[in-house]
């Protein structure tokens, strides 16, 4: 199919709500063209024909390909791929389950994998196609051992980050990794007793996510770490 206009076309992981809907926002008013891939689609409000919300599960290991087929059917093309999609088992490497550390794996490292593979063809179209990956400074530092399994799992989707940078690169596939400490969304408060207000907020991420999106392919940006604290060089 061709694309129905020069608009470009994002697909957003995660986007019903904290710094997925906070990127979806942003970047609807940069004027791209939203497919949000979310669990339940009847808790995103999007009239628009600019937005197409995608039923989309990165648990289950199937729902990828279907959503880069729907994108393709609804905007045929595929410029930039956000995936923001993840979850926190607080639990020690002692204490997490065998099941709970493949579902950390398959929602933050096996999922985005799957969905860069199946968008890869329509990214590579255009030459300039972009995959920004919502990592952690836990991809970065173990910083408590609650947080040890989380780690595991963030680790492995940075080297991901890297990994796909080096495997698009000379067709013109920019991958970035952005690396938040604390920001201010459910999955924060779940964790913290920290003021929200003193956190980074989801609409600074997606601030990053729009800049980054906007880079030529001369100014390819690997990682940016986010803290709001005073943590070491992080």
């Amino acid at each position: 199919m061709t694309p129905s206009s020069s608009k470009r076309v994002v697909m957003v992981s995660g986007a019903n709500r904290g710094i997925g809907a906070a990127i979806a926002e942003r970047l609807a008013a940069d004027g791209w063209r939203l497919s949000l891939g979310v669990r339940d689609p009847a808790k995103v409000s999007a009239s628009s024909a600019e937005t197409l919300v995608q039923p989309f599960d990165a648990r289950k290991g199937q729902d990828e390909a279907a959503w880069v087929e729907a994108t393709l059917d609804r905007f045929g093309q595929v410029d930039a791929v956000v995936n923001n999609a993840g979850i926190m088992v607080p639990k020690t490497v002692l204490e997490v389950g065998d099941d709970e550390i493949e579902a950390l794996l398959q929602v933050n490292v096996k999922s985005p994998l799957r969905l860069v593979r199946a968008a890869y063809p329509a990214l590579k179209r255009g030459g300039s196609g972009r995959v920004v990956t919502l990592v952690s400074l836990s991809g970065k530092r173990v910083k408590a051992a609650m947080a040890g399994s989380y780690s595991v799992s963030k680790f492995a989707a940075l080297a991901l980050v890297h990994a796909i940078r080096h495997a698009g690169w000379d067709d013109g596939i920019r991958s970035t990794a952005i690396c938040p400490g604390f920001v201010a969304t459910d999955m924060a408060a779940g964790i913290s007793e920290f003021d929200p207000a003193a956190m980074t907020q989801p609409a600074d991420i997606a601030r990053i996510v729009s800049t980054l999106l906007e880079l030529p392919n001369t100014a390819s940006v690997a990682e940016v770490t986010v803290n709001c604290l005073a943590e070491g060089n992080l």
